[in-house]
C-alpha cells in the first residue's frame, strides 16, 4: 500500500491533466519562439504552467509559486520556508524534436529541501513520486488523459542502488552533453553512458537503472526539483560538486543552481 500524502496525490493530478494538456499540442504543430535567454518556449509551455498555477493556487492558496515562464516575465513572489517549483514543460528541446523525453515538474520545498516531487513523462506514459511523508519513491503507468482518475494500483516502489563494484553506468543529458561532463566522468570506472532529456535523468538513478548523473552547466531551480525528491526518497542523493548540500530558495542567484551531481546509493 503505498503511503500517499494529500500533498503528493494532488501533485499527481495537476501533473496528469497538465500532461494530457501538453499532449494536445504534441499531436498538432509545435510552434517554438525564443526566450530572452535563447531558450525555446511554446504554447504547451505557457498553458500548460497556466493550469498548474491555478491549480496550485487553489489547492494551497497560502504557498507561493515559482514557476519557469513567470519567472521568465520578472513574475517572481517572495519566498520563505515553503514554495512550489514548478517547470510545466522540462525538455522543451525533447518536445520540439518529438522524442518523448519532456516532463512535467511538480516539487514542494520546505526549509530548502524538496518534500514532494511529482515527475510525469506525458508522451512515455511514466509518473515518478517522490514523497517523504512515507520516505518511499514510486513509478506508476499514467496515461496522460484530461480529468482521468488517478490511478495508482499498479505504482511500484523504486529505489536507487548502491554503487557497483565492476563501475558505474553513467546518464547525461540529451541536449547539453559538453567536455566538462566527460571529463568529470573520467575519474570513474564508467561501463556504460546513457542520454536521456529532461528531469528523467534523475528518475533513472532512481530507479537503478543508472548510477551517476553530473551537471556541469547552468541549470535553474525548477529544472532539478522534482527529480531531486523523487531521488532523494528512493535512497539516492543530490549534492554540490565537492560534495556539500543542495539547497533551494536562492531567490538572490535568480533561483540559478550550482554544479550538482545526483548518485545513487553508496556502494556497501
Amino acid at each position: 500500500m503505498l503511503k500517499l500524502s494529500p500533498f503528493a496525490a494532488e501533485l499527481c493530478r495537476i501533473a496528469q491533466d497538465a500532461g494530457a494538456l501538453i499532449l494536445s499540442h504534441y499531436a498538432g504543430e509545435i510552434e517554438a519562439r525564443a526566450k530572452s535567454d535563447a531558450s525555446p518556449v511554446t504554447f504547451a509551455d505557457e498553458e500548460a504552467e497556466v493550469l498548474i498555477s491555478a491549480r496550485l493556487a487553489k489547492f494551497a492558496p497560502d504557498i507561493p509559486v515559482v514557476a519557469e515562464e513567470a519567472a521568465a516575465a520578472g513574475s517572481i513572489p517572495k519566498t520563505s520556508g515553503r514554495f512550489f517549483l514548478v517547470d510545466p514543460l522540462d525538455g522543451t528541446k525533447e518536445f520540439i524534436q518529438r522524442n518523448g523525453e519532456f516532463a512535467v515538474n511538480i516539487a514542494l520545498i520546505e526549509g530548502g529541501v524538496p518534500v514532494c516531487g511529482v515527475v510525469l513523462a506525458p508522451a512515455l506514459e511514466r509518473m515518478f513520486v517522490g514523497d517523504t511523508t512515507g520516505d518511499e519513491a514510486f513509478a506508476a503507468e499514467i496515461p496522460a488523459l484530461a480529468n482521468a482518475e488517478l490511478d495508482l494500483t499498479k505504482a511500484k516502489i523504486i529505489s536507487a542502488r548502491r554503487a557497483p563494484a565492476d563501475g558505474l553506468i553513467a546518464v547525461a543529458s540529451r541536449s547539453h552533453r559538453d567536455y566538462k561532463t566527460e571529463e568529470f566522468l573520467a575519474q570513474y570506472k564508467i561501463l556504460d553512458l546513457v542520454a536521456a532529456g529532461s528531469s528523467l535523468k534523475f528518475c533513472l538513478v532512481a530507479t537503478g537503472e543508472a548510477d551517476i548523473y553530473p551537471r556541469l552547466g547552468r541549470t535553474m531551480e525548477w529544472d532539478v526539483a522534482a527529480g531531486h525528491a523523487v531521488l532523494a526518497a528512493s535512497g539516492g542523493s543530490v549534492t554540490q560538486i565537492d560534495g556539500t548540500p543542495f539547497r533551494y530558495g536562492k531567490a538572490a542567484q535568480g533561483f540559478a543552481n550550482p554544479h550538482f551531481i545526483a548518485r545513487g546509493r553508496p556502494a556497501a
